[in-house]
C-alpha cells in the first residue's frame, strides 16, 4: 500500500521537527505578500544605508579595484547575508514573516537550519529581485502549500503561527529501545517519510488493530533503509517508529538549545567587548 493511501496531509494538517501535531496552516498568497514586501523594503533600505557608506568610503580611498568590490560585498550582505542570517537566529523568522504571525519551517513540520535559510535567500534573490517577484507570485498561487520557488528548492514552506492550537504529548521513546536510538543516524531520513511516521503514530487510537500492524509493517520498511544500525530483531514496527521520532524529536532540541546558547552568549560578549 503506497504511503499516501495512510497518511494524508492537507494545508491544514503539520507536524512540527519536534513530533507534536498542530494545525497550523500554511500562509495564504497575500500573507505572503504582504510579508515579502515589508521584507523587500528593510532589504532596498539596507541597500541604500550600505550604498552610502560605500560611497563615503570610496571618496575617501579613491581605489576603483576596492570600489568595485565593495559594490558586490554591499550587494551580497543586503540580499544574502542579512536574510540569511536572520532567518537562521530568528528559527525561520523575517522581519516580514514576524510582523504578520508567520513562520519558515521544513517541509515536515521542523525548524529549518541555515542550510535551509540559505538556499531559499540564494533563489530568492533571482525570483524576487532578478526577475520582479513574478516567479514567485505564480509559485505561490499554483501551490497547494504557498511554497515559491525557493521554499521547493529548500524543501520549506511558510506557516501562520497564530492561530489556536490543542498540542497532544509528543510520542515518548520505548525504554527498550533508548539505547539503540541514541546511536542511529537520522540525518539522511526524508521529511516526507518523517512525515508520514508522524501522521500515523498520531492516529494510532482510531486504527483497528490489522490496520495498525499492516500500516506499521509497511511504514517500517520504508524508513528500514535510512536507519543505521538496524533495529533489534523482533522489536514492534510500532516501537520502532516511536523510538524514531522521539529521536528526532530530541535531536531537533537539542539543536534549538545550542542555537540559544550560542546566542546568548554572543549577546553577553557583545557588551563585554565594547566595555
Amino acid at each position: 500500500m503506497p504511503t499516501s493511501d495512510f497518511a494524508t496531509v492537507t494545508a491544514d494538517d503539520l507536524v512540527t521537527g519536534e513530533g507534536v501535531a498542530l494545525d497550523l496552516p500554511a500562509a495564504s498568497l497575500g500573507l505572503r505578500m504582504a510579508s515579502g514586501l515589508i521584507d523587500v523594503v528593510l532589504t532596498l533600505l539596507t541597500l541604500v544605508v550600505l550604498s552610502i557608506l560605500l560611497v563615503v568610503g570610496a571618496s575617501v580611498a579613491r581605489d576603483e579595484a576596492l570600489v568595485g568590490a565593495g559594490v558586490v560585498l554591499t550587494s551580497v550582505v543586503a540580499f544574502l547575508v542579512v536574510p540569511t542570517a536572520l532567518e537562521t537566529l530568528t528559527r525561520g523568522r523575517s522581519v516580514g514573516k514576524l510582523a504578520l504571525g508567520l513562520r519558515t519551517v521544513r517541509d515536515d513540520g521542523g525548524p529549518i537550519s541555515f542550510q535551509h535559510a540559505l538556499v531559499r535567500a540564494l533563489i530568492g534573490f533571482v525570483e524576487i529581485y532578478a526577475f520582479s517577484g513574478a516567479p514567485a507570485f505564480f509559485s505561490i498561487m499554483l501551490s497547494t502549500r504557498g511554497k515559491r520557488l525557493g521554499d521547493y528548492a529548500a524543501g520549506t514552506y511558510v506557516v501562520r503561527e497564530r492561530v489556536p492550537l490543542r498540542l497532544p504529548p509528543p510520542p515518548p521513546m520505548p525504554r527498550e529501545l533508548a539505547a539503540w536510538a541514541r546511536r542511529l543516524d537520522l540525518a539522511t531520513l526524508p521529511t516526507g517519510t518523517a512525515l508520514a511516521v508522524r501522521q500515523f503514530l498520531g492516529r494510532l487510537s482510531t486504527l483497528d488493530p490489522a490496520s495498525r500492524d499492516r500500516v506499521g509493517r509497511t511504514l517500517l520498511a520504508d524508513v528500514l533503509p535510512y536507519l543505521a544500525p538496524a533495529p533489534p530483531h523482533g522489536a514492534p514496527p510500532e516501537l520502532v517508529l516511536m523510538a524514531v521520532v522521539a529521536e528526532r524529536r530530541e535531536r531537533d532540541l537539542a539543536r534549538l538549545r545550542r542555537d540559544d546558547q550560542l546566542r546568548e552568549r554572543l549577546l553577553a560578549e557583545g557588551p563585554a567587548h565594547q566595555g
